[in-house]
């Protein structure tokens, strides 16, 4: 696989690592889902150079995952605002928080709780079947090649072949 070909992948792992693969991307995604919008205000929070915030900035917006918005004229500047797409990888960024909040926090504790606006209790997320509602974990999931997988090669095949038998 190629880098730069990664969208191109019939894997959707790669494709999602194509748009949010590198820590800047995921860093200014934290930073949306916290509320920031501003170019300078990203720059500020994330202390990145302004020629790679813009690049970032620009794939999110090209993949769909944010839209600008114009909120000055005079000179131009916008708001970078996440789109549906851009919501949908909220329990994919939560996902990281909790192992972080699990396997990297020191002695201070988390740095962010995270509050349900329902019950008003602080949460950790879970992952869940969508069918049954269970909590899943890896150990009780099993992979089948779908409609789009591509051939793949004989190693992967096998695992993919000795999955299914589990």
């Amino acid at each position: 696989m190629k880098w730069d070909a990664l969208e191109e992948e019939p894997c959707s792992l790669a494709r999602t690592v194509a748009v949010i693969g590198d820590r800047w991307s995921l860093l200014i995604l934290r930073e949306c889902f916290l509320r920031i919008r501003r170019f300078d205000e990203f720059q500020s929070s994330l202390g990145v150079t302004r020629h790679l915030l813009a690049d970032r900035l620009k794939k999110l917006v090209r993949f769909g995952v944010l839209r600008k918005i114009p909120y000055q004229d005079a000179p131009k500047r916008y708001e970078y605002i996440l789109t549906q797409k851009g919501l949908d990888l909220y329990p994919i960024i939560m996902s990281i928080v909790h192992w972080g909040n699990i396997h990297m926090v020191d002695s201070r504790g988390r740095p962010l709780l995270h509050e349900h606006k329902n019950c008003h209790k602080m949460f950790d997320p879970v992952m869940v079947c969508s069918e049954c509602g269970e909590p899943l974990t890896a150990k009780e999931v099993h992979v089948h090649p779908g409609p789009g997988a591509r051939k793949s090669s004989p190693a992967r095949a096998k695992a993919v072949e000795n999955e299914a038998k589990r």
